[in-house]
C-alpha cells in the first residue's frame, strides 16, 4: 500500500490572491510575462498615439507636428491635446475602477456603476446651475464633493442589514444612486436650459474640444491620485485578504481605505469634470489585466493605466470616422467597444477574480 504525500504549492504555483477560482487557477498558464506585457502595453499605447494624431476628418502627416509652417500644423496641435487629455482621463478612469474593485472586493466596482460619477456629475450641474461656477477651476471641487459623497453613500448604505457591506448590497446601492443622481441631473438641466446648451456634449463623455487651460487646470489633481493610488498596491493587496486578514498584518484598516477613497475621488472628480462621465473603462481595463499580470496590485494598477489609456485614445479615433461627416462621442464609443468583449467574458467565465 503506498502512501501520497502532499507537496505544498510554491510561490509560483499559488494563486496571487486566496479565493481564485479553478477557472482562474488554469488562466494562469495563459498569461504573459511582466516584462512582454509590459512591451505589448507601450507598443500598444505607441499606436494609438500616432492613429490619433494621424486619423480624423483627414489623413495628417505625423511629421507636421513638428514643422510650424506646414499647414496641417494647426490641426496636429488640435489634436495632440485631444490625444493628451484621452490618454490622462484613460488612465484616471482605468486606474480608479481597479482600485474600487480592490477596496470593495466586487469585480463589478466601477466609477460608473457604483454611482461614483454620477454624483460627480450631479453636484457639478448643480454648481453651475445654482452657484454660477462657470470655469472647471471653479466646478472642479464640486465634482470631487459628488464623487466623494456618492461613495460614501453607497459604502453606508449598503452597510444597512445583516451582513453589512457585501459586494452584491455594495452594486444594487450603487445602481440605485446612479438612477437617482442621474434623474436629478437631467432635472435640473431641463428647468435651466442654459445650464443644458453648456454641457450636452460633456453630459455623453468627451475629449473634443478641450482648451490648453482647462487640461492644465486638472493635471494635478489626476496626477497626485494616480501617484496616490499606485502607491497604495500594499494596502490593496491587504484589503484582499479581508478586513481581519488585513488587520492581522498590522494594517489600520479605515486609514487605508481613506487612502484609497481620496485617490478615487481625485481620479474621477478631476476626469469627470473635464469630459463628462465616461463609464466603462473602470470595469473592464482591470479584468483584462488580471488575465495578463495576475492579481496582484503592484502590476495591476500600472498596467490598467496603461491598457485604459489605449482604450480611450483609440475609442475616441474611431468616434471620428465611424458615422461621417460627424463625430461619435468617446462616452459611446467605450461602451460599444467595451460592452461586447465584457459579455464575452462573461459567457466564458474569464472574469478574473479578486
Amino acid at each position: 500500500m503506498s502512501s501520497s504525500t502532499t507537496v505544498p504549492p510554491t510561490s509560483e504555483d499559488s494563486p496571487d490572491l486566496p479565493g481564485r477560482t479553478a477557472t482562474a487557477g488554469r488562466a494562469r498558464n495563459l498569461r504573459w510575462g511582466t516584462t512582454t506585457s509590459a512591451a505589448i502595453g507601450l507598443a500598444a499605447l505607441v499606436v494609438a498615439v500616432l492613429a490619433s494624431l494621424c486619423i480624423g476628418n483627414r489623413l495628417v502627416s505625423p511629421l507636421a507636428l513638428f514643422d510650424a509652417g506646414h499647414p496641417d500644423h494647426a490641426v496636429m496641435d488640435a489634436r495632440l491635446l485631444r490625444t493628451m487629455v484621452g490618454l490622462l482621463l484613460g488612465a484616471a478612469f482605468a486606474v480608479a475602477g481597479a482600485a474600487m474593485q480592490g477596496l470593495t472586493r466586487n469585480p463589478l466596482a466601477d466609477p460608473a456603476l457604483l454611482g461614483i460619477n454620477a454624483g460627480a456629475a450631479f453636484a457639478m450641474v448643480a454648481g453651475i446651475s445654482y452657484v454660477g461656477t462657470s470655469q472647471i477651476g471653479g466646478y472642479v471641487w464640486f465634482g470631487f464633493l459628488g464623487a466623494g459623497l456618492a461613495g460614501l453613500a453607497v459604502h453606508l448604505v449598503a452597510s444597512l442589514g445583516r451582513g453589512g457591506a457585501t459586494p452584491a448590497k455594495i452594486v444594487i446601492a450603487g445602481a440605485a444612486l446612479t438612477a437617482a443622481l442621474t434623474s436629478w441631473t437631467t432635472g435640473i438641466l431641463l428647468t435651466n436650459r442654459d445650464t443644458l446648451d453648456q454641457i450636452r456634449a460633456w453630459q455623453v463623455g468627451s475629449v473634443a474640444g478641450k482648451q490648453g487651460d482647462s487640461f492644465s487646470t486638472i493635471v494635478p489633481f489626476v496626477l497626485v491620485g494616480l501617484v496616490l493610488a499606485l502607491c497604495s498596491a500594499r494596502i490593496l493587496n491587504a484589503l484582499a485578504l479581508g478586513d481581519d486578514l488585513a488587520r492581522g498584518l498590522g494594517r489600520n484598516v479605515l486609514r487605508d481605505r481613506a487612502v484609497v477613497g481620496l485617490a478615487v475621488t481625485l481620479l474621477v472628480g478631476a476626469s469627470v469634470a473635464l469630459a463628462g462621465p465616461i463609464g466603462f473603462l473602470g470595469l473592464l481595463i482591470p479584468h483584462l489585466v488580471r488575465r495578463q499580470v495576475g492579481g496582484d496590485y503592484g502590476r495591476v494598477l500600472p498596467f490598467s493605466a496603461v491598457w485604459g489609456a489605449v482604450l480611450l485614445v483609440t475609442a475616441d479615433t474611431v468616434g471620428r470616422f465611424v458615422l461621417p461627416p460627424g463625430e461619435v462621442q468617446v462616452g459611446v464609443m467605450t461602451a460599444v467597444i467595451g460592452a461586447p468583449v465584457f459579455v464575452m467574458m462573461i459567457r466564458r467565465g474569464r472574469l478574473a477574480s479578486l
